[in-house]
């Protein structure tokens, strides 16, 4: 392991990679995220566990946050070696309340920033001669969500396209780009849009989790593994353009889902 940004570093899914790229002997990391008390905290225990690493509070719908943060990581560390792309927002939309501000905010921090931090790390990478790897973290939804995630499902769904076509790209430079499209996680985040979009109640994720094939959701140092082999040059190796599912389901496999009656109202 070597130097690597995470964009979204500093909670849930984007902390549990940082700390297992740490616990890889990383030799240096770049966490941007909205947190500054989180990111700052996370940042220096790292570092004082061995980890040079520093953190920049990001928004990620601002168009400059590409920038500033491969520069920071420039001037840090001059080089790059992998980017994780983690960042998003998932706020809920149907096809009939979407707006177009929600659409632009969505497109902006789903599509258009994992897509510049690639673009401005593959610069770096191509200055430096680094076969680097980025890794876009996508969701199940990109094959089609449930009527509540349409404008996320669609930016999923274009991250996936873009992955593919920055994979062909890039490949003759040695830059290989994959996603992994992980489904119902256990974050922080996820409380948070359960209690705020879905009523949840305490106890929410274990009725759920109890509903579940393998009888729990997803948790993030798990899939902070996954993305550490990605990120991997001796264990991914030529592995480029992949967008996989890590998922408790099978796309296109059993019956064909139907919207549920509180999703699809009959007529007002």
């Amino acid at each position: 392991m070597s130097v690597t940004i995470i964009n979204g570093g500093t909670q849930g899914l984007g902390e549990a990679t940082a700390r297992e790229l740490a616990r890889r002997r990383a030799t240096g990391l770049v966490l941007a995220g909205r947190s500054a008390e989180r990111g700052a905290a996370l940042a220096a225990e790292l570092s004082a566990d061995g980890t040079p690493t520093i953190f920049l509070e990001s928004e990620m719908e601002d168009i400059d946050a590409p920038e500033r943060i491969v520069t920071a990581c420039d001037e840090r560390f001059g080089v790059v070696h992998g980017v994780v792309n983690v960042a998003a927002m998932t706020d809920r939309s149907t096809v009939w309340d979407a707006t177009p501000e929600h659409w632009d905010r969505m497109m902006a921090i789903n599509v258009r920033a994992p897509f510049f931090v690639l673009q401005r790390a593959a610069e770096l990478m191509r200055r430096e001669r680094v076969r680097g790897s980025v890794v876009n973290i996508g969701s199940v939804c990109a094959h089609g969500g449930p009527t509540r995630l349409l404008a996320y499902s669609v930016s999923k769904g274009a991250l996936a396209v873009m992955t593919k076509s920055a994979a062909f790209s890039l490949m003759r430079y040695g830059i290989r780009v994959n996603q992994i499209n992980p489904g119902w996680m256990d974050t922080e985040s996820e409380d948070l849009v359960q209690r705020r979009w879905h009523d949840a109640t305490d106890g929410w994720l274990e009725r759920a989790e109890a509903t579940q094939p393998f009888g729990r959701l997803i948790k993030p140092p798990e899939l902070a593994r996954v993305i550490a082999f990605y990120l991997s040059d001796d264990e991914s190796g030529m592995m480029t353009g992949n967008v996989v599912d890590y998922d408790q389901t099978v796309d296109g496999a059993g019956f064909a889902p139907v919207p549920s009656p509180e999703e699809t109202p009959a007529w007002p």
